[in-house]
């Protein structure tokens, strides 16, 4: 039984780097820490406790977690520090070093962080009250780090935080092993709860007012390896949810996107047109130096088949560039491939090298300054789909989910399919948060980023 009393009346700073899946896992630690009387620090304020959920996805997602452990160290003096998260995992000992950590929690240890948590900050209260507090704080060490190589624990999250869309997490993990990846590391092999659990979950951010849930995970689609469920499964369950209007699926690898899958959102009720399938290169060298599970036929196909039942769908696709192995040749293979496919987003990651991974093998090597003109490239292509895909909803009724706004600002919310729209601040109400209305859709706003309510 964990002694809430020592967290009565404290005040608590989060900062999650990364993935869907950090952000909704922090909040879901921010809801648990709220139920034992902690409040969330406003801004400027300085707080009693600190979480740091981090990302080590790249060279620079490292870098950025080291300046943010030291930034909220600085901006939060004397606060009880807890990192969490995939840098956590890998660098554990690393994180250590810097000072004023307190507490390094691994992948497994996650999911009982309130636990670690509770039994750390006794000891650091006890070991101050030992020492005296400038003794115990100038041994730059933290009183506890939680770190097994094996991950195994699923640590269970549903929530908003302060968004209107809640995040369902559904699975963890992945077998994979891409060859520039280290998330099998960081995260372990997939795993995921029931059926049943997640239905429960869902009903229960129904009860709360939700409206929208974003499926989360590492390899979504990977889910049914604890249970012997399968994915399809999972998606007809929810989608009989009453209350739950939208459900988006953050990111499916495109060789476990079922035709079935398919098929049964185009018919559903909840599910949205709206996929998110990486792609990483559209040439088959590089796909196979990469040790992905597809080839970009396959790819294509999958792209054909959404669009052939539904023609609006909105298609975003992760891309890396400068990946090793990648030669001009290739990376104009995937320039032309993704040019000739009617997808809607690129989302264009720049290869990172990571320690341990297979991809260091590989000779061949590409630039940094090759790297960002393959990435601008990209990126402007990404820029004229985008822009197009809007321009062909100008003047159409659409359903949107609106957002709730900072007063004085903009209002924004999503259609099925994702496009986003804006209502002006004059127009902007409280009153729509959270709610879906019909708008017919306007021109798109001078930052091409949205499209205007027009009324």
């Amino acid at each position: 039984m964990i002694d809430t009393s020592a967290f009565q009346g404290k005040t608590a700073a989060y900062y999650t780097l990364g993935c869907k899946l950090n952000f909704s896992e922090t909040s879901t630690f921010g809801k648990m820490l709220q139920e034992m009387g902690v409040r969330t620090a406003q801004k400027g304020e300085q707080a009693d406790l600190c979480l740091i959920n981090t990302c080590s996805v790249t060279e620079v997602a490292d870098h950025k977690c080291r300046q943010i452990i030291h930034r909220m160290v600085r901006q939060h003096p004397g606060a009880f520090v807890v990192v969490t998260g995939c840098y956590a995992q890998l660098e554990a000992d690393e994180v250590a070093r810097i000072e004023g950590v307190d507490l390094v929690l691994g992948s497994d240890e996650k999911a009982n962080l309130i636990q670690f948590l509770s039994e750390a900050w006794v000891s650091k209260a006890e070991k101050l009250e030992a020492e005296g507090e400038r003794n115990a704080q100038e041994t730059g060490t933290p009183y506890y780090i939680k770190k097994t190589k094996d991950i195994k624990s699923f640590a269970q999250s549903c929530s908003r935080g302060n968004r209107t869309r809640y995040f369902l997490k559904v699975q963890d993990g992945c077998d994979y092993f891409c060859t520039y990846c280290t998330i099998p590391y960081a995260r372990g092999f997939s795993r995921n709860p029931t059926i049943t659990s997640l239905v429960a979950q869902a009903e229960e951010a129904a009860r709360e007012g939700g409206r929208e849930i974003v499926l989360t995970g590492v390899n979504i689609g990977d889910f049914g390896k604890t249970t012997g469920e399968k994915f399809i499964d999972l998606v007809q369950a929810l989608d009989r949810v009453e209350g739950i209007s939208r459900y988006r699926i953050s990111s499916l690898e495109p060789d476990l996107l079922s035709d079935e899958l398919i098929a049964f959102c185009a018919e559903s009720r909840a599910f949205m047109p709206h996929f998110h399938i990486p792609l990483q290169s559209g040439s088959d060298t590089v796909l196979k130096l990469m040790h992905r599970h597809y080839d970009a036929q396959l790819f294509a196909d999958k792209i054909h088949r959404v669009k052939a039942l539904m023609s609006d769908a909105f298609i975003g696709v992760d891309v890396m560039v400068g990946c090793r192995g990648e030669t001009p040749e290739c990376f104009e293979e995937t320039y032309d491939f993704l040019n000739g496919l009617d997808v809607t987003q690129l989302h264009v990651f720049p290869y990172s090298e990571r320690p341990g991974t297979s991809a260091l093998k590989i000779p061949y090597k590409v630039s940094d300054k090759d790297k960002k003109l393959r990435s601008k490239r990209l990126l402007d292509l990404s820029d004229q789909k985008t822009e197009a895909f809007y321009l062909k909803h100008i003047g159409r009724e659409a359903e949107v989910l609106f957002e709730k706004a900072p007063r004085g600002k903009a209002m924004h919310g999503f259609t099925r399919n994702y496009v986003r729209v804006e209502l002006s601040a004059k127009d902007a109400d409280p009153a729509l948060d959270n709610q879906l209305v019909k708008v017919r859709l306007g021109e798109l706003t001078n930052d091409k980023q949205a499209l205007r309510v027009c009324l």
